[in-house]
């Protein structure tokens, strides 16, 4: 997508990341917009602080998709190890579907990866989100059972890493 710009968000970006991330996760039925985990999606200004936040937008600056890069040992951590980084809460807006955002802010991580000399992209995923598998698989992933968890009964999240590509 020639148009399209990842950059770090700003604090100015925080409603728009919060609003698109609960968006996308209740439209596609993963989440009720009202389940004690909407309120973590929509909660941008955490993740700004705790993790990095990169955000696509387009020539006008509309905010189209976000995801959170995270380092292993820091609060958004879930399955990252040391030399790997990880990434969690990818979302686009409804209305950039189709268009490329996700698989440009998830090659974004991989150079964020490369740039902190990180051997491995990891991540977890619900195993209902079916359309973000086949990303990542197309993109070089390759499942991790051996880090598949369940963070509440009835929420399975599947794992997945990707080597650094050079």
């Amino acid at each position: 997508m020639a148009d399209l710009i990842i950059r770090p968000a700003t604090e100015a970006d925080l409603p728009a990341v919060g609003s698109i991330t609960v968006e996308a996760y209740v439209a596609d039925g993963f989440v009720d917009a009202h389940d004690n985990y909407a309120s973590v999606l929509s909660d941008a200004e955490s993740r700004f602080r705790d993790a990095e936040l990169l955000v696509a937008q387009d020539e006008s600056g509309t905010v189209l998709g976000s995801v959170t890069v995270v380092r292993p040992g820091t609060p958004y951590a879930e399955i990252s190890r040391p030399g790997e980084l990880e990434f969690r809460m990818l979302a686009v807006s409804a209305a950039a579907r189709g268009r490329g955002v996700g698989e440009a802010l998830v090659r974004a991580v991989f150079a964020k990866a490369q740039a902190a000399g990180a051997t491995h992209v990891v991540l977890s995923s619900s195993e209902k989100m079916v359309a973000a598998h086949r990303l990542y698989e197309r993109l070089g992933f390759t499942r991790l059972p051996e880090r598949d968890w369940t963070p509440v009964p009835g929420v399975n999240l599947v794992a997945y890493a990707c080597g650094t590509p050079l």
